[in-house]
């Protein structure tokens, strides 16, 4: 077998964004590639069409689409783009039945997605700001372009969040939604400046959209609010006000509103929601008492775009949950039975479903990410985009440890060394996962694979805070650096017993956000790594309050404490507390664009260890932002992974 080397990533393909056309004939998705030369990634959409796949799209630069008929695409390019502070989406139509794509309108804003109504008529989502979006009145273009330019050298705070990672300083950017009419070029908004959405639905005819959505204050309200709009009286009216309820979504179902929230914490913000029914008449209801994730939360870094993960088909509501280390997808019926519809070993990362026919995007058996079919009880694969780039290379299968701490059962996965031969000894590296409520499970990791390759044992668990159990397992507000530090330790132990070929003296550790907390907290509690790689990481609760963009709400939810009267809390969790404690080599991984976890937050931890002679190193990266491991550029991820590489080679080789 070859050796997987750490630039074959740029040769992987990720999928995207899959969706039926009405009849179910049709499948369309997003494809993504790695362009290095451009340090950037090429999109293009494809179709599956009785059992064949062919590129709908060519030019690497195709995103969102809807279909307008059966055979007819209507998608978001940026084919045309150049460097300029106009807003501006450009839309493009598409037969499916052959031809090239053709210019269909621009839309003076821009646009987050959009819904086919009838004929030429689209709602869309726009990013909305007072200060400079001009919209359709091009008399104020001008002026409101020069505004825009000028106040580029300011930012003026009223609110906060101030930034938000990834969309960067938001200003009074919101999401509004807006009606156009193609045929008459007129455009039109149906929510006012007011309030920001979050969601949005159509009805079954289109008549009428359901939307959440939280009024715009300096301080915005956990508790959102359900609105409808109807296209006929163009009226909007609120259906659950706000303050009462945390709506993550809502949707038609069965001639009432299903909504996914809830109406207070008990285990806090990350406690996952159950399902409510609102009626005609404003009656609230409990549907289903969930106690499970309803998202799909097994991480990898082999994705690129996101993708349906809910959907309402007749009388079922379909959503991705993770299910101990597996997302699988989950359906719910109108007599309230809940049940798994499709379960692989891996992750399903988007799906849709017609009359009960099932398609999906899995990453399976330890694959990367292909396009597969659920029908009749046979899941059939129907792409093989990633068959080739592994092929004859090393692919560590998942080998599973079981342990228990505080009598419960926890179980971890161990990848061996290509050539592994017991008589030898070998280096071994704890990966610690972010979120904490996010989990690892049997799913291809590139880095992952990457070091097992180079000689490697590599271990990784869901300890307690991790999702895929209930609530009570995943809360540990309060308790940072404690339960979930001990079953990392504990975990490690069994794998040291488990595997005698794995050098004790040669451990690693690394892990990005919480799992970046988590090595920060395990280097200045512990000396038994001999080297960390700390990514996007917190080292100070304090400091995080006011510069993160969740650093206001998430410190006291998650720690239980706040900078007002509790602050030795917010200390006592904080690892730059006890940096007098490390002894251990550590690289820091760092972007300047980081808005989640600030960059204030790794240079704090750093600057305490070189000023205490512990040997580090700081590898910043401008541009980027919480998410550089994932959809970072591709050299910027290529030598994120490299310095990672060196630092574990020179500490542990």
């Amino acid at each position: 077998m070859e050796r997987l080397e750490l630039k074959d990533f740029l040769k992987y393909h990720f999928i995207s964004h899959l969706k039926y056309n009405e009849d179910g004939s049709i499948c369309v998705f997003s494809l993504s590639e790695c362009d290095e030369e451009e340090n950037g990634y090429r999109n293009n959409l494809y179709m599956l069409k009785d059992g064949n796949c062919r590129a709908l799209t060519q030019s690497g630069k195709d995103g969102q689409y809807q279909f307008i008929d059966l055979t007819t695409l209507l998608f978001i390019s940026h084919r045309e783009e150049k460097e300029t502070d106009e807003e501006k989406t450009s839309f493009y139509k598409i037969s499916l039945d052959g031809g090239e794509a053709v210019k269909a309108f621009d839309i003076p804003f821009l646009v987050s997605s959009f819904e086919h109504i009838s004929k030429d008529r689209y709602l869309l989502a726009v990013q909305y700001n007072k200060d400079y979006s001009y919209g359709d009145d091009i008399s104020l273009k001008e002026k409101y372009l020069k505004n825009k330019k000028e106040e580029n050298d300011y930012k003026v705070f009223t609110k906060i969040p101030f930034y938000f990672n990834g969309a960067g300083f938001l200003g009074n950017t919101i999401t509004r939604l807006y009606l156009y009419n193609a045929d008459l070029n007129e455009l039109s908004a149906i929510t006012s400046d007011e309030i920001d959405i979050s969601s949005y639905h159509l009805n079954e005819d289109k008549s009428e959209v359901l939307f959440v959505a939280t009024e715009v204050l300096n301080k915005p309200t956990s508790k959102n609010g359900i609105w409808v709009y109807s296209f006929e009286n163009k009226t909007a009216s609120v259906l659950l006000p706000e303050k009462e309820y945390y709506v993550s979504d809502a949707f038609y179902f069965m001639d009432q509103i299903l909504f996914l929230g809830n109406y207070e914490w008990k285990h806090g913000m990350s406690e996952n929601e159950r399902f409510f029914l609102l009626d005609h008449s404003g009656r609230i209801s409990l549907f289903y008492n969930n106690e499970l994730s309803v998202w799909g939360t097994v991480g990898s870094d082999c994705r690129y775009g996101g993708g349906q993960s809910m959907k309402v088909d007749k009388e079922n509501f379909y959503y991705l949950s993770t299910q101990n280390e597996d997302s699988v997808l989950m359906t719910i019926n109108a007599n309230k039975e809940c049940y798994e519809a499709v379960h692989i070993s891996g992750s399903i990362d988007c799906f849709d479903v017609y009359d009960g026919k099932i398609v999906f995007v899995g990453m399976k058996d330890g694959k990367l990410q292909e396009v597969y079919e659920y029908c009749n009880s046979q899941i059939i694969q129907k792409t093989y985009f990633n068959e080739e780039v592994l092929k004859n290379k090393y692919v560590s299968d998942y080998e599973e440890v079981h342990f228990v701490n505080d009598g419960i059962d926890f179980a971890g996965w161990v990848l061996k060394p290509k050539d592994y031969d017991p008589s030898k000894k070998y280096p071994a590296i704890l990966d610690i996962h972010g979120g904490p409520k996010t989990a690892y499970g049997k799913v291809f990791y590139h880095e992952m694979q990457v070091w097992a390759n180079l000689g490697y044992f590599v271990f990784f668990t869901n300890p307690r805070g991790s999702d895929g159990r209930d609530n009570e397992f995943m809360d540990i507000f309060g308790k940072y650096g404690t339960i979930d530090y001990d079953d990392l330790m504990v975990f490690t132990d069994a794998v040291v017993e488990k595997y005698p070929a794995i050098d004790e003296k040669r451990l690693g550790v690394t892990g990005g956000s919480y799992g970046g907390f988590m090595t920060n907290w395990i280097i200045s509690h512990s000396n038994r790594f001999r080297c960390a790689a700390t990514q996007r990481s917190i080292s100070n609760w304090l400091s995080f309050y006011g510069t993160s963009d969740i650093g206001y709400t998430f410190a006291q939810d998650q720690i239980h404490g706040n900078i007002f009267d509790s602050y030795e809390k917010l200390w006592e969790h904080s690892p730059l507390k006890y940096a007098k404690n490390i002894q251990t080599p550590t690289l820091f991984i760092h972007s300047d664009q980081d808005y989640r976890c600030p960059l204030e937050q790794g240079l704090q931890l750093y600057t305490a260890m070189i000023d205490l002679g512990i040997e580090a190193r700081f590898v910043l990266f401008h541009g980027e932002n919480h998410e550089l491991s994932r959809s970072g550029k591709p050299k910027h991820r290529i030598r994120r992974l490299e310095e990672i590489t060196a630092w574990m080679e020179k500490y542990l080789k």
